[in-house]
C-alpha cells in the first residue's frame, strides 16, 4: 500500500511552531530585561507596603491615635518643604529598589578551596597517562593549570565529583582496550570508591565523560509488565542506555523505569539466552520472572539440576508442561523438546511447500529451562547415561524457526561442564553477582564501560543482547513464594502472577521408555526416520525462508513411514 504524505500543516506546521515560540521565549527575555527595574520596585512597595500593615497591627490600640498624629505631622512637614515631595518620592523610590532587591546568596563562580584541590590532584594524577616528552604544548604538565583539562565539573553536596568532561591530547591512545582501562581505574580510585562510575569516549573529539550513576532500584515486585508477545523484560537499567521506559507499580504509586527487554521468536536474532553468575546471585529468580511472562503466551518445560524445588510453585500451573528435577525426568523433558521441535520444523515445511500457513499447533511458543545442567552432566557420567545437554542441539540450532526458546542457567565453577552447542548458540548474555572484569569480558564478549558496584545486591550485574552494548541489570524481586525468607508482599505479587492451577501435563506430553508407542503419522515421525530430512532441509531452515530447497521434496518421500 502507497504512502500518503502527511498534511502540509503536519509536515511543515512543527518548524512554524517551533520558530513561534523561540520568538516568543526571546521576546519575553527582553521584556524581563528592560522591565527589570520596574519589577524590583513594584517588588520592593509590595514588601514595604506588608511591612506597614504588620507595623499596623502590632501596634497596641492605645497608641494608634499618636502613630497616626505623627505620620499627618510628617506628611505635612514633607509638603510645605520646597522639593519636599520630589524628595520624598526620591527616597520612596529609593527604599523600594533596596527591599526589592534579589535577595538570594550568590553561588560562588567556580570551585570552592577543597574543590580545586581535588581538580588539581586528579589533574597531577593524570600527566603519566596523558603526556609525552615530545610534545612542545603539552596540556598535562606537572604544576600545571586544570582548567583547560576538565572543561566541565559537577560536584554533589559532599564536595565529590558527579560529572567530569576530560579534554586529553591526540596522541593518546584511546583506541587500545588497555590504555583506557588503565585511566577508567585511576579516576575511580581518584574520583572516590564505593560508587559506580560511566566512562564515554569521544574518540573523534578526544574527550572522556565520567558520570557517576545512580543505584538501580531494587525494590522492583514482580508483575505484569507492558510488553508485546514476543518481548521479555530481563530487568532494569540506566535510562541513558535504553530509549524505552515502562510504567511499573511501587506501593501505592507508579514510576517510568527503562528496561532490559529481550525479543524471541522467528525473527529475533538472539533467540536463546546464557545466565551466569555464583550461588546466591539471583539466577533462579531470573529464570521464575521468565517463566512467568512465558506463560503469558506460550509453554514452559522447566529442568533445575540443583533439586533445590526452586520451581515447586509453577507444578502443574497451566501452561507448564513439566518440572523435573531429576536425572530420568529431565531426559525425557528434553528428549521430549527435542523431537517436539523436529515436528514443528516438519509440519511447518509442508505447510510451506503446500502453499498453506503454519499450523497451529506450531504457532505457540515453547520455552526449555534449564537450571544448572552442568549438575546432571556428572550424575549421568557417573550412571553411564547420555548428558541431558546432548538433547539441547536440535531445540538450540533449530528453536528460532520452530518458535522454541532455550535459557539455560548456571554457575561460573561449572562454566566448563557447559556443552559447546550452549556456548556457541546463545547470543544474549546475562551476568549476574561479583565478577571479575576478565571474566565479565570472556562471557559477554565486551567489557562494560562501568566500574564494578561495592555492594553487589541479589539479582544485580549485566546483560548483552547479542553484539549490542553492556548495560547495568537489576532483575525485578521474583522470590520463591514457598519460602519462609520471603516477604508477604513478594510472595502475594508471586501468587498473583501463577496461572490456575490444573492437572500436570507431564504423563501426556512426556511418554516413558516402558509405555508402548503408537503408530506415528506424518507429522509425527520418530527421531530416527526424521533425521535425514532434518539433515537434507537445515540450509533452509536456519535461513527460515519459504521457498524450499529443490532436495526438501525428496527429504518428504524419504520422511514417508
Amino acid at each position: 500500500m502507497a504512502r500518503r504524505p502527511l498534511p502540509r500543516i503536519l509536515s511543515t506546521g512543527s518548524a512554524q511552531i517551533a520558530r513561534s515560540r523561540e520568538l516568543a521565549r526571546t521576546a519575553a527575555d527582553s521584556a524581563t530585561d528592560v522591565l527589570h527595574p520596574l519589577i524590583t520596585m513594584t517588588r520592593g512597595l509590595r514588601r514595604l507596603a506588608s511591612a506597614g500593615r504588620r507595623k499596623w497591627a502590632e501596634a497596641p490600640k492605645d497608641r494608634r491615635g499618636p502613630l497616626l498624629f505623627l505620620v499627618a505631622s510628617v506628611v505635612l512637614v514633607v509638603a510645605l518643604v520646597p522639593y519636599g515631595p520630589l524628595l520624598a518620592v526620591i527616597s520612596l523610590m529609593a527604599a523600594a529598589a533596596w527591599q526589592g532587591r534579589d535577595r538570594r546568596p550568590s553561588e560562588p563562580e567556580g570551585p570552592d578551596e577543597s574543590q580545586t584541590q581535588r581538580l588539581q590532584s586528579l589533574y597531577e594524577a593524570l600527566v603519566p597517562y596523558f603526556s609525552a616528552a615530545e610534545d612542545p604544548a603539552p596540556l598535562y604538565t606537572h604544576g600545571g593549570e586544570w582548567e583547560k583539562a576538565f572543561p566541565a565539573y559537577d560536584f554533589d553536596g559532599t564536595g565529590r565529583i558527579t560529572h567530569l568532561l576530560i579534554s586529553y591530547p591526540a596522541y593518546f591512545a584511546d583506541g587500545e582496550a588497555e590504555a583506557r582501562a588503565r585511566v577508567e581505574q585511576l579516576l575511580h580510585a581518584k574520583s572516590g570508591r564505593g560508587r559506580e562510575y560511566h566512562f564515554t569516549w569521544d574518540e573523534e573529539g578526544n574527550q572522556l565523560t565520567v558520570t557517576v550513576l545512580a543505584p538501580l532500584p531494587t525494590d522492583i515486585a514482580a508483575q505484569r509488565f507492558v510488553t508485546a508477545p514476543g518481548e521479555t523484560v530481563l530487568g532494569f537499567t540506566d535510562p541513558t542506555q535504553v530509549q524505552r521506559t515502562l510504567p511499573l507499580g511501587y506501593g501505592d504509586g507508579q514510576r517510568d523505569v527503562p528496561p532490559v527487554v529481550w525479543r524471541t521468536g522467528i525473527r529475533s536474532t538472539e533467540p536463546h539466552l546464557l545466565v551466569m553468575g555464583q550461588p546466591g546471585s539471583g539466577t533462579s529468580t531470573l529464570l521464575r520472572s521468565i517463566a512467568l511472562q512465558a506463560l503469558q503466551y506460550g509453554d514452559v518445560v522447566i529442568v533445575e539440576g540443583g533439586s533445590t524445588a526452586e520451581y515447586a510453585c509453577l507444578t502443574g500451573r497451566d501452561g507448564v508442561l513439566a518440572v523435573e528435577g531429576g536425572l530420568a525426568g529431565a531426559l525425557a523433558s528434553l528428549e521430549w523438546a527435542a523431537t517436539e521441535t523436529e515436528r514443528r520444523l516438519i509440519a511447518t515445511n509442508r505447510a510451506r511447500q503446500a502453499g498453506r500457513p503454519s499450523p497451529d499447533d506450531t504457532k505457540r511458543p515453547l520455552w526449555i529451562l534449564l537450571d544448572r545442567p552442568s549438575a546432571f552432566t556428572h550424575l549421568a557420567a557417573a550412571d553411564g547415561r547420555k548428558d541431558p545437554q546432548s538433547l539441547l542441539q536440535v531445540p538450540l540450532r533449530h528453536g528460532r524457526a520452530a518458535n522454541v526458546t532455550v535459557v539455560v542457567a548456571d554457575q561460573f565453577d561449572s562454566a566448563e561442564a557447559l556443552s559447546d552447542p550452549v556456548r556457541h548458540h546463545t547470543r544474549a548474555r546475562v551476568v549476574l553477582g561479583p565478577a571479575t572484569p576478565d571474566q565479565l569480558e570472556a562471557f559477554l564478549g565486551a567489557p562494560p564501560h562501568t566500574t564494578p558496584a561495592a555492594q553487589v545486591p541479589p539479582g544485580r550485574g549485566y546483560a548483552r543482547l547479542g553484539t549490542g552494548p553492556v548495560h547495568r541489570l537489576q532483575v525485578p524481586a521474583t522470590p520463591d513464594p514457598y519460602d519462609d525468607a520471603t516477604s508477604e508482599a513478594d510472595r502475594q505479587a508471586v501468587l498473583a502472577l501463577l496461572p490456575a492451577r490444573t492437572t500436570p501435563a507431564d504423563a501426556e506430553t512426556v511418554p516413558s521408555e516402558a509405555e508402548p508407542e503408537a503408530v506415528p503419522s506424518e507429522a509425527e515421525l520418530p527421531l530416527s526416520k526424521a533425521e535425514p530430512a532434518l539433515s537434507k532441509a537445515e540450509p533452509v531452515l536456519s535461513k527460515a525462508e519459504p521457498v524450499l530447497s529443490k532436495a526438501e521434496p525428496e527429504a518428504v518421500a524419504a520422511e514417508a513411514p
